[in-house]
């Protein structure tokens, strides 16, 4: 009896000490599937995500700090505007596929401070995720400066997760933690996995009203809140604190989620945001591009060495050719002039290298510093047309201030002008810019094929790490890897060639510059020359098959009525698979299939009728793969 008496004043206690959330409101997804729920716990505004009933995130909280006014404590919600529904399809030059659509219900919750001060956060739940952003009226001063973000996640401390260390370039493994949980400082994309549900955090829409941000959880390790830019980036050029007008809308905070597969094939970054400002897009044109760096670091000072390259890029029916870093100091029989038009003459098309430069930055890799003014860049542009040139990369911006984010757009706004397309190196992560400007094909953000140069790391980590960016980095836009290389550059790679090859179709980027050497490509099988003549790079549907992070990856994707089916081992041991074609059309399809031979290096290639109906099986060397060509049959 006094055992039982003890228990019930124990629970009463607890519940007389736990805070209740009070409900105000809820949002579904058009499915069904996720919730988002809106309450009010004491002085805090906060949601809890669910996903078939069972909470992912358990709490999010709300906020942000202007110099003037405090949007956090003692928050009261005015109310809630009505439900709509949102619908949209658009086109996409490039990407998972070309025609992208997604449906959603919104609101918007309005909410006042304790001066009388308002704050609309809108929130939009889709059947593949969540998003909110907040809002200032025109009835806030004309401006504003940023302090803080409260923006908080919290993700249970049970949670897997795979989540890099921030660094503005983003160019960092993706562990997987369970328990021990890691206090620090993290980049987008961060994925999550509780309750037997999936979530991808990052944000997207960003525009010149505000800076990139990233996760901090360094106070409390279950408690991830927005943090911006640190002092110290780009050289310690511009403010940590972004400034505008209003009226004004932060970036989308976005939470991709639901199974696997829901956040593979989500294009939910680029769904929120801005549609394509650009008029004429019939010059932005996807491809396959020669790059001497990986094989040869210093290549491009030497002109035939560059022929060569060109040469390779023809022989591959391949459109594009990039001159990499120090193209100003090109000598052995030629100017970058001749290089050009050596190029042009052979019909691929040129593409160049700048270094953003400028004082965000040390780094003295040449040229450097022609792009900084829109005077320059007018002239760098209108010359670069006049040579032939399809395109830019440029590299090393090393910050995610606001003053960087500005930087970037001028250069895409400018380059759109000379109908130059681009590609952004050493730099922030994809947040939805390619769908606004199309003609950005390509940004880095991420430990890719050139680290084979830099550290051996790459070696024991590659196949783990390639078989993590598909449910990672590669969700949330175009990723320059740099894929397929069949030989070596510094540092070997373990993976075995068929693991290689599928990389062409694991990875997507509006322009893939394959890796590997001229010779590397010429002593492969006719089969596998064939089949890399013609992968493509832009996709008009995108298929999860399974997997799972960091230990595998199989993808299906089609380009006309053409599939392409690809699966890479992130282990060093054997597998098998079984793989059913229930993807395809009910039609005949004539099957070219890529699988490991007994070695590494060996592809071993087979031809064989299938339907919808068939399944194929594969057998996987440790870090190996397989590749599958469907044509449809007439």
């Amino acid at each position: 009896m006094l055992r039982n008496l003890l228990a019930f004043w124990g629970i009463l206690l607890v519940c007389s000490t736990v805070t209740i959330a009070k409900p105000l409101q809820s949002l579904y997804s058009p499915d069904k599937k996720i919730q988002l729920v809106i309450s009010q716990k004491q002085e805090h505004i906060i949601a809890t995500v669910l996903y078939q009933k069972k909470s992912i995130i358990p709490e999010i909280r709300f906020g942000i700090q202007e110099q003037n006014q405090t949007f956090y404590n003692d928050m009261k919600c005015l109310g809630f505007s009505e439900k709509t529904v949102i619908q949209e399809q658009y086109p996409a030059i490039h990407g998972k596929r070309s025609s992208c659509s997604n449906i959603g219900n919104a609101f918007t919750i309005y909410l006042e401070n304790t001066l009388k001060q308002k704050l609309n956060i809108e929130f939009r739940v889709y059947n593949d995720g969540v998003c909110f952003r907040y809002a200032l009226s025109e009835e806030q001063p004309d401006s504003l400066l940023f302090t803080n973000e409260f923006t908080t996640y919290r993700i249970h401390r049970e949670a897997d997760r795979w989540m890099q260390k921030y660094i503005p370039h983003y160019e960092g493994d993706f562990p997987h933690e369970k328990g021990s949980i890691s206090q620090g400082e993290w980049g987008y994309p961060a994925l999550i996995r509780h309750n037997g549900c999936w979530a991808l955090l990052t944000e997207a829409n960003i525009d010149r009203n505000y800076c990139a941000t990233h996760l901090a959880n360094t106070t409390h390790c279950e408690y991830y809140q927005i943090a911006y830019p640190h002092k110290e980036e780009g050289n310690g050029v511009g403010s940590t604190y972004p400034t505008t007008h209003a009226p004004w809308s932060s970036p989308w905070r976005v939470i991709i989620l639901g199974e696997l597969k829901n956040i593979v094939e989500s294009t939910l970054v680029e769904d929120v945001s801005t549609p394509c400002l650009l008029k004429e897009t019939d010059w932005i044109l996807p491809g396959s591009a020669s790059w001497i760096y990986w094989a040869y670091n210093h290549g491009t000072k030497d002109y035939k060495k560059c022929c060569e390259y060109v040469d390779l890029a023809a022989s591959m029916q391949w459109e594009y050719v990039l001159f990499d870093w120090e193209w100003d100091q090109m000598q052995n029989g030629g100017t970058l002039e001749d290089a050009a038009a050596y190029a042009i003459s052979k019909g691929v098309k040129p593409l160049i290298w700048y270094n953003s430069g400028g004082a965000h930055n040390r780094v003295s890799s040449t040229p450097r510093d022609r792009l900084i003014t829109k005077e320059n860049r007018k002239k760098e542009f209108r010359k670069l047309k006049e040579m032939g040139f399809a395109g830019i990369k440029v590299d090393f911006f090393e910050s995610d201030k606001q003053h960087m984010v500005n930087y970037y757009l001028d250069i895409l706004e400018d380059a759109a002008k000379h109908k130059l397309m681009v590609n952004f190196h050493g730099c922030t992560l994809p947040r939805g810019w390619s769908r606004t400007y199309p003609h950005l094909m390509s940004m880095e953000a991420v430990y890719g094929a050139e680290q084979y140069n830099n550290s051996p790391y790459m070696t024991t980590a590659a196949s783990r790490l390639n078989c993590t960016y598909s449910f990672t980095r590669n969700v949330v836009g175009p990723m320059d890897y740099t894929p397929v290389a069949f030989t070596n550059s510094q540092h070997p790679h373990h993976t075995t060639n068929t693991h290689e090859l599928a990389l062409s179709i694991i990875f997507e980027s509006g322009i893939q510059h394959w890796a590997d050497r001229p010779e590397g490509f010429y002593q492969s099988s006719d089969e596998v020359k064939s089949f890399m003549s013609k992968v493509p790079t832009a996709w008009d549907d995108t298929r999860f098959i399974e997997g799972y992070p960091g230990e595998y990856i199989v993808l299906a994707r089609r380009k006309g009525t053409t599939w392409y089916l690809a699966g890479i081992n992130g282990t060093t041991s054997h597998k098998k698979l079984t793989v059913v074609l229930d993807f395809l059309q009910d039609a005949n399809y004539q099957m070219e299939l890529f699988t490991d031979g007994k070695k590494a290096t060996q592809i071993c290639t087979s031809c064989n009728q299938v339907s919808k109906y068939d399944k194929i099986e594969t057998e996987w060397l440790p870090e190996g793969g397989f590749v599958a060509c469907f044509k449809l049959q007439e």
